[in-house]
Formats: structure tokens, sequence, C-alpha cells
């Protein structure tokens, strides 16, 4: 007889959510965390200490530029240790929280690496050598994933470092080159250049935070330029070369020519690999495609009993709010419920850069190639009134909609917090509203909100203050 009806593998946001809902559903459950502590990459290592550095470059950029309001801050000076012990120490808090809830839903939290050894049973080694064997009558895959690094790069605590590293060191760099203009690098772009690092983006393919709207990705090009991050698109970086004083590297750039490149530190940000190696795998019918996991709608892989949720799943965007819905799909089958399959095509996408971009649906092109008639409304942050009180006129709200029944295809947003503002579009298009609907709907006034209410009346070219 198993002894449990659910076990969890991995503690990120995906995993100790499923575990929770488990406990919630009374389904006796165990999460298995390889690491000290619980709550994964997005907390110890990603979203949360990022957003962290982010809120803190934030408040710096406020007090070097109050001047504009009426505010002298004469000398202000940022100390660093101390925003990364902050930064430490709201992990920390969250890291409890999550033990504190695994307890209060009777998750059992066992430590040590899990490996899949086929017919329910998984083995769990130790830090300290120990190995047991568990049993489960359902196991729901929850590993994440991890940064990747350029061949023949191996990242250390001072020069050539991915997202776990330069958390953690508490200088601020004179300069920064980051390969890689995801939403990775893209990120400690804006918290760095704010704090007074001179910052260089290098992207392979043509433009920034490829997977967004290509008006977005200018929009974001511009301001970053505007700021003085240099970026280089379509470039290329080889022979990286790491020294006591730096690193450096050949930057071959867009129009062809090579370019020396030195700075104080490196920062790799390509991507993400799954993991999935090491956990047992080859002792089950899961299917893999390029290292990714495939699942059906209900999470399920090809394995009996096994689902898959998260930053290993095959097809899905590698989002903490992601793994968490994927989760709550997995346990609401196991438990018998009837849940609704992730829809791609609602799912939000964030970056929390200056300015901020939030995004649902699909872009204007991918409308097009999918054969849509599409109509197309745009409102500037500029004619905001809220945009102006808080100094942030930058960016835009685009509509993509259908041009014969009026359905929202897209929302995509660049300017001042565009990551919270996104989610009435995401409400609307899960409820199916439509572009009439949102022109309807009172939108309070000043807001940054209601820029989005102008911007669906200007899919008709009827808003007001454009």
């Amino acid at each position: 007889m198993p002894q449990f009806d659910v076990v969890v593998i991995g503690s990120g946001p995906g995993g100790y959510s499923a575990a929770i809902r488990a406990g919630q559903y009374g389904l006796k459950t165990a999460l298995i965390e390889k690491d000290s502590k619980l709550g994964g990459c997005c907390l110890h290592v990603g979203c949360v200490p990022t957003k962290a550095l982010l809120h803190t470059a934030e408040v710096w950029d406020h007090f070097l530029h109050s001047k504009g309001e009426g505010i002298h801050c004469d000398n202000p000076r940022i100390d660093f240790p101390a925003v990364i012990n902050r930064k430490n120490s709201i992990v920390s808090k969250h890291a409890k929280g999550v033990e504190f809830l695994l307890k209060k839903n009777k998750v059992e939290w066992i430590k040590g690496f899990a490996r899949l050894k086929g017919g329910g049973r998984i083995e769990v080694a130790g830090a300290d050598g120990s190995s047991r064997v568990v049993e489960a009558k359902n196991i729901v895959l929850a590993t994440g994933s991890e940064a990747r690094v350029l061949p023949g790069l191996k990242p250390d605590s001072e020069r050539i470092v991915t997202n776990i590293e330069i958390l953690a060191n508490t200088v601020i760099p004179k300069s920064l080159g980051i390969i890689g203009a995801g939403a990775v690098g893209v990120e400690f772009a804006s918290i760095f250049k704010r704090l007074g690092t001179d910052v260089t983006i290098f992207e392979m393919l043509p433009r920034l935070v490829p997977v967004e709207d290509e008006e977005v990705s200018k929009e974001l090009e511009r301001c970053f330029k505007k700021a003085g991050i240099r970026v280089e698109t379509g470039a290329r970086a080889e022979n990286i070369q790491a020294s006591k004083d730096g690193v450096t590297f050949t930057a071959t750039l867009s129009n062809g020519k090579q370019e020396a490149i030195q700075v104080e530190r490196l920062l790799i940000a390509v991507g993400r690999k799954p993991n999935t190696e090491s956990i047992g795998l080859e002792n089950t019918k899961v299917e893999l495609d390029r290292g990714f996991i495939k699942v059906d709608g209900f999470q399920r892989t090809a394995e009996p009993g096994v689902y898959a949720i998260g930053d290993v799943v095959a097809g899905t965007p590698q989002l903490a709010h992601v793994a968490t819905a994927e989760g709550m799909v997995a346990i609401a089958h196991i438990a018998g419920k009837t849940p609704t399959p992730i829809n791609k095509n609602r799912i939000p996408g964030c970056t929390y850069t200056e300015p901020g971009i939030g995004s649902a649906g699909l872009t204007e092109a991918q409308a097009k190639a999918q054969g849509h008639n599409v109509k197309v409304g745009k409102f500037p942050f500029m004619a905001n009134s809220k945009a102006s009180i808080v100094g942030h006129h930058e960016g835009f709200v685009k509509i993509v909609a259908d041009a014969k029944y009026g359905e929202i295809l897209g929302v995509h947003i660049i300017g001042y917090h565009a990551y919270e503002l996104i989610a009435e579009a995401v409400a609307a298009m899960e409820a199916e509203a439509t572009v009439d609907t949102l022109i309807n709907t009172i939108h309070a006034h000043p807001t940054l909100y209601e820029a989005l209410g102008e911007a669906f009346n200007a899919v008709y070219g009827q808003a007001i203050n454009a």
C-alpha cells in the first residue's frame, strides 16, 4: 500500500502550491526538496530577490531625480550590502512562510534528492548519505530549471555570473556586460544602470525581449538607450576570458564589425534548461522533447500516475505563475475534480524593467499569421494624467483585436508598472469579453489603468485624449 496519495518533487511555487492544494483536498501528501530551504529558484535566486533589487533601484532613482517634485536630497548614498541584506531577509521570511503552510496543511517535508524508480516508487538520497524509498499513488514532478551557460564557461562569484552569483555580490560593478536580452537580462540591466553601472546588452536575435510584440521591443530599446544603456542586437560574443581585473571578449556586431569589449562583470542570461536529468525518468514511460517533459491538458505524462508542472513542461512559458496554475490543474485531476486546462493565450507575461512590460495573448504579427482580420488600438502614456503625476510618460497600451467580432486577441503594455496593469486584460480575456465590453467599462480617473480603456476605444479610432 503506497505511503502517500501524492508526492510532489520540488518546492518552487508550482511544487509547494500543488502540495498545499493536495493537503487542502485531504490527500496524504509529501513534498521532496533537495535544498535546505523551501521555495525553489523563484524565491531564492529568481523572481523574488530580483524584484526586491528592482524596487530598491526604483526608490534610489526617485532620490536622484526628486528635485523636479520639490524634494531636495543632498548627497544621497546607497549602502549596497544593506540592500542585499534586505533582499535576503525578504527571501528568508517567505521561505519560513512556505514551511509554515506545509505544516498547516499536513504536508510532510522530506529532505533529499529524489529519483524515480518506477511503479510509484521514489528513492530519496539525503545530504547525510542516508537513503529511503517513498511510495505514492501519484507523483508530481516540479523540479524546475537552471540557468543555461555558454559552452566552455563556468560561472564564478566575481566575474562571469548567472542570476545566482550576481544576486549574492555586495559590490555594485562599475561596468556590466549582459549576454541575452530576455526577461532576466533586461531586468538586471534596469537594476544596475539605475544604481550607476555602465551597462551593455548583447543579444543574438534582432531585438530585445523577442517574445514580446515588436513595437514593445522597439520602445524598450528606445527607453534603454535614452537611459544610457548600450544595446547591441544581432550580436555575438566570443572568446570570453575572465581575469582578476574583469572579463574580456570579442563582440561581432550586427554590421559585421568586431569590437574588443572589457567589463568588470559579465552576466550570462541566455535562457534556462529544465532539471530533468538524473531524476530517474529512464525508469518510466515519461516522454521528453529537447529535455522538456510532454504532458496532456491535465498535466499527465505518459507514465500512469506521474504528472509534471512548471519549468520542466514542454510548450508553456517558464514562469512561476504558470507552474502554480499547472499545479492546481494536476492536483484537481488527481483529486477527481474537473479542472480547466491551461489556456496558453491567457498567460500574463511580465517583465519588471523601467518601463515595465505586461502582455497577454497574441502579438499583432502572430494574430495576422493565424489569419485574423486585425484591428489595433494604441494609446500612449504621454496622454495619461496619472503618468504625468508620477513622472513616467514612456510607453503605451496596444490592443490587438479581431475586426469582425471585437474579440480581444492580445494586449501589450509597456509603461510604468505595466506588469500590474495587465491584470484587467487577462481577466477580460478569460471572461471572453469583447472590445465593446471594455469600452463600456468605467475606468477611474486619474489612474494609469484608464489608459487601457482609452486603448480599447482606440481600436475604433475613438480615444478621447489622443
